[in-house]
């Protein structure tokens, strides 16, 4: 088990956890959960970290199909600018390993964005905290557990 699994379990909120071979040399952790568990890319969203000028770290999650938009993060959280965190931070951060990094369960609460394209779906796929592990809920459970609000922050 992991924190982000704990959490919904205690919360007794929905939710199905899905598991797959993590292969080490994969170039995208997302899309190779996408791949091995034969879902669609666009219900499967990466968890990123960003830092704002005032050294902010946020949360942003994105579809695994296309990119983070900084520029409207930093609109969102109300930031001038945003720049990707130093992976090191984001462990430090969040108590997970890169790759694994999941939106639930983190050592500290940090603000939470959740790409608007995720109310589109019926339930979406985010990490549960370890590489090879997948949560599928409602997005608006995740957004429920997370403290996250949705805005426009995915490109492509």
């Amino acid at each position: 088990m992991t924190p982000a699994i704990d959490l919904l379990k205690k919360k007794g909120a929905a939710h199905r956890v899905l598991s797959y071979q993590h292969d080490p040399k994969s170039a995208s952790y997302g899309l190779e959960a996408a791949e091995k568990l034969g879902l669609d890319p666009a219900r499967v969203f990466k968890t990123l970290l960003a830092c704002s000028e005032r050294n902010e770290l946020v949360v942003a999650v994105v579809p695994v199909a296309g990119t983070l938009d900084l520029k409207a993060l930093a609109q969102a959280a109300g930031a001038k600018k945003m720049e990707m965190a130093d992976p090191q931070a984001a462990q430090r951060a969040t108590g997970y390993l890169v790759g694994g990094i999941s939106p639930l369960g983190q050592k500290k609460r940090l603000r939470t964005f959740i790409d608007a394209s995720a109310r589109q779906q019926p339930t979406i796929h985010v990490s549960a905290g370890r590489r090879g592990l997948e949560l599928e809920l409602a997005a608006e459970v995740l957004a429920e557990h997370s403290g996250a609000q949705f805005a426009d922050i995915g490109r492509g």
